[in-house]
């Protein structure tokens, strides 16, 4: 279900021209929180989703590798801040999404795209999507599902 949703969000932030190029904004970097939530089983949900989104709308090898690579890491930093409370850690959640696509995402821009710009340059770009996606959509995420944990992750 986990790598459904990161699908289904991926193709409705292509739709809106969102999802690819030097200016990423995928819907489905908010489900970066659920690792917190869902424990371990999100890890790989999140990432095979990745996996899949690059491959379905037609990302190139590296990109597939090593786009679905930084959501991996990503979802892993969510993960290893469960054993702190919510209130401590919720601005931090998606932190490690945004770092690790920050770092690993523009590479595969000027590598597998042949992207012309700059990498900081890139970096910057990678980053503020980054930071609407998965950072502001995380931490709202990360409100509803504090609201309605007891009902759905029993």
């Amino acid at each position: 279900m986990v790598a459904a949703s990161y699908v289904v969000l991926t193709y409705l932030s292509a739709a809106m021209g969102l999802s690819s190029g030097v200016i990423q904004c995928r819907l489905s970097e908010a489900l970066c929180v659920l690792p917190y939530f869902m424990g371990w089983c999100a890890v790989p949900g999140l990432a095979i989703g990745c996996l899949l989104a690059n491959l379905l709308t037609g990302g190139v090898i590296y990109d597939i590798l090593f786009g679905s690579l930084a959501t991996l890491l990503g979802a892993l930093g969510a993960f290893l801040l469960r054993k702190f409370t919510l209130r401590r850690v919720r601005f931090l959640l998606p932190l490690s999404t945004i770092l690790s696509n920050a770092a690993i995402v523009p590479f595969v821009l000027q590598y597998a795209y042949h992207v012309p710009d700059a990498w900081w340059f890139l970096c910057l770009t990678v980053t503020i999507g980054e930071v609407i996606a998965a950072g502001v959509g995380g931490v709202l995420m990360s409100f509803l599902l504090e609201r309605y944990k007891s009902v759905l992750f029993k």
